[in-house]
């Protein structure tokens, strides 16, 4: 199981980066953390690889850096979903990866995202030119997304 952390407010890369250590268990395989130059965003990931070995680091931009995921699960119709974007004109990065999916499918279908997609899942998806956090997770809980709120500060739970 990977496992995702971040939040939107005060806070450090230090404080990111403690809070994906806690996470270390749930994913072995790598890390990653994104810091926006322009907004108090932080996103933290631990990976287990099991889709797109060699291409699936996150968090993950889309083409042009402007929405960012933090991912944990699986989207089993992402090959249709991504023969679907790429007909539209999306252009993709890796050869495989469900997580790109997500990106490319955010910018087509915003909120509706979640609807289309079949598989167990949480993820949070910074749109920079939207100013927009949004959160989602599969309909039956399968992957953990808890999250908080403390002042005017947004926070991810690693646990």
């Amino acid at each position: 199981m990977c496992g995702i952390a971040g939040f939107f407010g005060q806070g450090t890369q230090e404080d990111l980066k403690q809070m994906t250590n806690s996470i270390a268990h749930r994913g072995p395989d790598g890390e990653g953390a994104y810091q926006d130059n322009d907004f108090p965003v932080f996103l933290g990931h631990r990976r287990l690889s099991i889709v797109d070995l060699e291409h699936g680091q996150q968090p993950m931009p889309n083409t042009d850096r402007s929405i960012w995921v933090t991912f944990n699960g699986e989207i089993y119709n992402h090959r249709e979903l991504r023969h679907d974007l790429e007909t539209k004109g999306y252009k993709f990065n890796t050869p495989n990866s469900d997580t790109e999916v997500l990106v490319h499918g955010w910018k087509e279908w915003g909120e509706e995202l979640p609807l289309k997609l079949n598989g167990m899942f949480a993820f949070c998806i910074w749109d920079k030119n939207r100013g927009t956090l949004f959160l989602a997770r599969d309909r039956f809980g399968e992957k953990p997304l808890f999250w908080g709120q403390q002042k005017t500060s947004l926070y991810l739970d690693p646990n």
